[in-house]
């Protein structure tokens, strides 16, 4: 459909270093596939000056293709989405992560693989196919695979991948499944994906690389770890 155009949602917090980079990327890889689209940069008041950055991104690459949302503190990544997709005119969301963990050069096959089937959504996999992580310790990857694995066993969720956060969303089944989502952090994406089996929506998986993030703090602590689980049986004795 030559009426297609994605919105990419990117919630940033200190990612100052991060941002030009990426916006680069994405400007790059749709201007290469001729997808039409806009970038909507959520900023949740960065002490570090990302929305500056920002800003001075929005003069370079134009205001029709860089759309500033910030708020005014940070307030958490399931209300960010919500916040993003008020503000985009595309039919399609894309969510990723401002870290360079996901790499824009994934876009056009998410894009290719949502045409072939008409999927309603399409996941990144680290566990399909060539995709993999890269720059994670042994504890991370045995975390992010138990996790996995744990959310397997108990939600049967027909998606390989459910932590992840790079995602292609049409429009509107992403708003019903943001108004149905209760976690946050973490599990908000698990979430998504178990709250679209039960809807019956149709999930549709791009291998991706995982690159840990280059610049900044990781997310993943201990106490992320504990919310996941409490989040797993949360969503297990719900759905």
């Amino acid at each position: 459909m030559l009426g297609d155009k994605y919105s990419v949602l990117l919630p940033t917090y200190n990612e100052r270093e991060n941002l030009p980079l990426i916006v680069w990327l994405l400007v790059k890889y749709f201007g290469e596939s001729g997808y039409n689209y806009e970038i909507i940069v959520i900023d949740d008041g960065s002490p570090d000056g990302t929305l500056e950055i920002a800003e001075q991104l929005q003069k370079i690459y134009g205001e029709d293709k860089i759309l500033l949302r910030p708020r005014e503190k940070k307030l958490g990544l399931g209300t960010a989405y919500i916040h993003g997709i008020k503000h985009a005119t595309g039919n399609f969301i894309f969510i990723m992560d401002a870290d360079l963990s996901h790499h824009p050069k994934f876009i056009p096959e998410f894009i290719e693989k949502q045409k072939e089937g008409n999927y309603d959504l399409v996941s990144g996999t680290r566990y399909q196919g060539n995709g993999g992580v890269y720059g994670w310790d042994l504890r991370r990857k045995l975390i992010s695979r138990g996790a996995n694995f744990l959310t397997q066993v108990l939600l049967r969720p027909g998606a390989s991948d459910l932590t992840g956060s790079f995602r292609l969303y049409k429009k509107k089944v992403l708003e019903s499944l943001v108004e149905r989502c209760v976690s946050k952090g973490y599990v908000f994406q698990m979430e998504m994906i178990v709250r679209a089996r039960q809807l019956n929506y149709t999930i549709g998986e791009v291998p991706i690389s995982f690159v840990d993030r280059v610049y900044g703090e990781s997310k993943l602590g201990g106490n992320e770890i504990v919310s996941f689980v409490k989040g797993l049986l949360t969503l297990f004795a719900t759905t």
